[in-house]
């Protein structure tokens, strides 16, 4: 049998791997002059593979339709993609948060082991190459046309596979092509929004954030607070990035994928209802963080208030807080009043912003939307609606948080598609 795969990102080298274990004919359509480029920029450049979850949890973290993947994820595990790279020689690690990286933190041993495995069993890889026309007849797929040194060309086969990828990050070859071919034979793709995105601030704080730009807070907890509802959205724990525009970095880019769901979000952030609230200091109490204080004031009784917050806080921080309290900075701490420091320890446990918007898709580590699930067989990956079609990664309409949940659901879904 003759496969055709549209796209060369890890979702069609994993699709192309498994076709060519099942005794099938493989040719890999790819736009761009070199296979998986995309993933070259995957973790900071040293490519985030997988968690080492246990995969019962991975359903847990994909927010954007998880159940959809349960057939998908038993195919073809964390430890299934642990395996094929390290056969080809690229050793593996695990770091903070489960989070699985190349031993030699580069992404590129990733990309090239996937490719030379590609390559030795035999795939035939098209590069330069645009896909423009699925050919269909009485609902079947019967080739594709292609473009190739600016010629139409077309190419007979027997399965294709459309693994192209989302919209975000365009330069890598993510432009949305491929919802375009699939809804020229059909098929419907949802609302299109940026996933795993930093997030911009209300106007009223955008001099905050850039007086803190590049300032990156390690270990503090997140809140996303609806305040019509008084109810929170989202939280979690961990590292977080002050922009010139807003926020950024890992909680906050995972807080994206659950607050574009949020009902009626548009309207929300319209009317400045998203509240973000940052914890410093997570792991004391209020009681503790003022007893903690007391200790640091009563260290250094002489110091000036402004002076006395290093071993607190981040250097870059101290004059933002110190302003905020509107406690005299030049006042000694020995000075400093029960109210003004209960006010103190509230602000380092509930520092507020409003949260605007997303950044633009363009920013975005993911696309939210793609192929409706409900015209997509969760079991091989098949349309529903073209016999002979099948879906790939990050194309169809499933999102991951950070820490290697979406390019485990490219390995999948990739694999799954291609083996049957």
């Amino acid at each position: 049998m003759k496969v055709v795969i549209v796209g060369g990102g890890p979702a069609g080298m994993l699709a192309g791997i498994s076709a060519i274990k099942s005794k099938n004919e493989v040719i890999i359509i790819e736009k761009m002059d070199i296979l998986g480029k995309k993933l070259l920029i995957t973790g900071k450049g040293r490519c985030n593979i997988t968690s080492n979850l246990p995969m019962d949890e991975f359903i847990k973290n994909v927010p954007g339709n998880g159940k959809f993947l349960y057939s998908s994820f038993n195919n073809f595990t964390n430890k299934d993609i642990v395996n094929i790279l390290e056969e080809e020689g690229v050793k593996t690690k695990v770091e903070r948060g489960q989070r699985v990286f190349p031993m030699s933190d580069k992404a590129i041993d990733v990309r090239d082991e996937l490719l030379n495995k590609l390559i030795k069993l035999g795939a035939k890889i098209y590069k330069n190459s645009e896909a423009k026309e699925i050919i269909v007849k009485d609902k079947k797929v019967i080739g594709l046309k292609y473009k190739s040194e600016n010629v139409i060309k077309e190419i007979k086969c027997d399965k294709l596979i459309l693994a192209t990828g989302g919209k975000s990050y365009p330069l890598t070859g993510s432009t949305g092509d491929g919802y375009k071919l699939a809804e020229k034979v059909g098929h419907t793709v949802t609302k299109i929004r940026p996933s795993l995105v930093p997030l911009e601030v209300d106007k009223s704080y955008i001099n905050i954030c850039k007086e803190l730009q590049g300032l990156s807070l390690k270990n503090v907890k997140i809140y996303l607070i609806d305040i019509n509802k008084g109810k929170n959205i989202y939280e979690d724990f961990g590292e977080m990035l002050f922009t010139h525009f807003g926020v950024s970095g890992p909680t906050i880019l995972s807080s994206s994928a659950h607050l574009l769901r949020y009902k009626d979000i548009d309207n929300l952030l319209k009317e400045n209802k998203i509240e973000l609230r940052i914890d410093l200091k997570p792991a004391l109490t209020e009681k503790k963080l003022n007893e903690r204080i007391l200790r640091d004031f009563s260290e250094e009784k002489n110091k000036e208030f402004k002076n006395s917050l290093n071993n607190l806080l981040p250097k870059k921080m101290i004059e933002l807080i110190v302003r905020i309290s509107e406690i005299n900075p030049e006042k000694k701490v020995n000075e400093i009043t029960k109210e003004e420091r209960k006010k103190l320890v509230h602000i380092l446990k509930n520092l507020n912003f409003i949260i605007r918007g997303f950044r633009n898709i363009e920013e975005a580590i993911i696309t939210a939307g793609g192929i409706d699930i409900r015209e997509i067989n969760p079991k091989t990956m098949e349309s529903k609606i073209v016999k002979g079609l099948f879906f790939a990664g990050e194309i169809i309409d499933v999102d991951a948080y950070t820490g290697g949940f979406n390019l485990q659901i490219a390995y999948s879904t990739g694999y799954t598609a291609g083996k049957d």
